[in-house]
């Protein structure tokens, strides 16, 4: 489910959500029974969201720096999201990010590596709080 109005979220979405592919070849694969408010998947390779996924307000997924003529940009690297993972508002997931199932992504956090299963995560870096 897209919501892209700003009142069909309870904490205000600032933007639609936005799905861009650069090439024919990208693969974007989002899950069934998850929801994204306002949410921005960017992908140049490939972007993976699991199955009952929550993405809430203004949350940005993306596999590239997007300026690849820069010779400070990394190459892309896919991004991959478990099953049952919820992203707090305001979460952005970088390039080559994996998170794995159940964990949940504190609000404002920024993912720029790997997350285990059953956690939650937060901060920018995003890092570890707890098990669950």
């Amino acid at each position: 489910m897209f919501l892209s109005g700003h009142t069909d979220n309870l904490i205000g979405i600032n933007r639609p959500c936005i799905v861009s592919a650069y090439n024919p070849g990208t693969v974007i694969r989002i899950g069934d029974h998850t929801g994204l408010s306002g949410t921005v998947i960017g992908a140049y390779i490939g972007v993976t969201i699991g199955n009952h996924v929550k993405c809430g307000a203004n949350t940005l997924i993306t596999d590239a720096d997007w300026h690849p003529e820069d010779p400070r940009s990394g190459a892309p690297s896919p991004v991959v999201i478990g099953d049952n993972v919820w992203l707090g508002v305001g979460v952005m997931v970088l390039k080559g990010s994996k998170i794995g199932e159940n964990s949940v992504i504190g609000a404002g956090s920024v993912v720029t590596g790997e997350i285990p299963a059953n956690v939650v995560a937060a901060g920018n870096p995003c890092k570890v709080i707890r098990a669950l």
